[in-house]
């Protein structure tokens, strides 16, 4: 099976200052893009996603703010089945920062939210459904850098994540799935922020 995975982690933009009463804005953006065939077998599958941030910073090491996520994820099959599957998020953060230095700084954000999740399945036979709706909480470690003037890089190395949704299905089931996620280490993003 041949993969590929670009991940685009971008602050959108990022405004942010190291004093009390402070307002912090950014974002990251992702895109990827995935590609298996053989033996007559063809699968293509598309990713985007957004997750926005705004916060006030009320004390020299404490921010708390919403964010919100949404997640379009596409797939094709060579048969003509489609896969869509779109998630959207609201919630508040928040943000722990600690300077280690002139230079760096390490922080920790603590989000919790509401999420929908649905899934829609289409094949020759007709289209088929999943709605989710629930809860989900992260905690995200993350090491900041000043570059210069300002400018700065954010560096994470995934964390640990918990979701809990009730399903409702185009066959009239009903179910709750939870989810937890501990992937530290096992994912890397990057972003892009400046102070002023």
């Amino acid at each position: 099976m041949k993969k590929m995975l670009l991940i685009l982690a971008l602050a959108l933009c990022s405004y942010a200052n190291a004093q009390k009463g402070s307002v912090l804005v950014m974002g990251n953006v992702s895109y990827y893009s995935q590609k298996n065939s053989g033996f007559n077998l063809e699968n293509k599958q598309n990713g985007f996603g957004i997750q926005p941030k705004i916060g006030y910073q009320f004390h020299e090491n404490w921010t708390a703010g919403i964010e919100s996520n949404f997640i379009n994820i596409k797939q094709t099959s060579l048969e003509g089945n489609k896969y869509k599957d779109q998630v959207y998020g609201f919630g508040g953060f928040v943000r722990y920062t600690r300077p280690l230095g002139s230079i760096f700084s390490a922080y920790a954000d603590l989000g919790i939210g509401y999420q929908n999740r649905k899934e829609t399945f289409t094949d020759a036979v007709g289209q088929t459904y999943n709605d989710n709706n629930g809860f989900y909480a992260g905690i995200t470690p993350a090491v900041f850098i000043d570059i210069s003037k300002g400018f700065g890089l954010n560096f994470n190395i995934g964390g640990l994540n918990y979701t809990s949704l009730d399903t409702d299905s185009a066959t009239g089931s009903s179910y709750r799935t939870k989810t937890f996620e501990f992937n530290f280490g096992q994912s890397f993003s990057v972003g892009l922020s400046k102070n002023f």
